[in-house]
């Protein structure tokens, strides 16, 4: 189960790789189409589903590799049963709003996908194929986040190091 779920966050982490690839594809594409006179409908739009794309499919990813912004003043400044009892609050949390974030993400997607929404561009995107990506993503999240909280939950999960404090930006 544990080399699943570390390919499932890998591939959402190459999927937002490439996502980005598209970004830079459609900025491109539009510069280009600028410079020889041309309109190419649609590359600010494509653009920006494909930054949210990327956004979306590379949390799990972040979240495993402990690259998520934490506050962790408090945290660690707890040993023992009050560090693990406020981890798994904070991963209970989290979960849930992800589980929120991840059911409303696939019905929107879903609604979308049933009314035939299409955007309101020149291009006439159906809306349920960028939504997908925010969908699958949010979901993927959610799996990273219960995998998180049986980790803790079992004693294995590895907390984010103090090395932390040598990364002021």
């Amino acid at each position: 189960m544990r080399r699943f779920l570390d390919l499932l966050y890998d591939g959402s982490a190459w999927l937002a790789a490439l996502a980005m690839v598209g970004v830079l594809l459609m900025v491109l594409l539009a510069i280009v189409s600028r410079q020889f006179g041309l309109h190419v409908a649609g590359t600010d739009a494509y653009a920006g589903y494909s930054m949210a794309a990327a956004g979306f499919l590379a949390l799990a990813h972040t979240l495993k590799r402990n690259e998520h912004i934490r506050v962790t003043l408090l945290l660690g400044r707890l040993k023992g049963k009050a560090h693990h009892a406020l981890e798994m609050w904070a991963l209970t949390a989290g979960a849930a709003l992800a589980g929120l974030f991840a059911f409303y993400s696939v019905r929107l997607a879903w609604v979308s996908l049933a009314l035939n929404d299409i955007s309101t561009g020149n291009d006439a995107t159906p809306l349920w194929i960028p939504q997908l990506t925010m969908a699958l993503g949010t979901v993927i999240l959610l799996v990273a986040l219960v995998d998180e909280w049986v980790l803790q939950l079992r004693g294995q999960r590895v907390v984010a190091s103090s090395g932390e404090m040598l990364r002021n930006e």
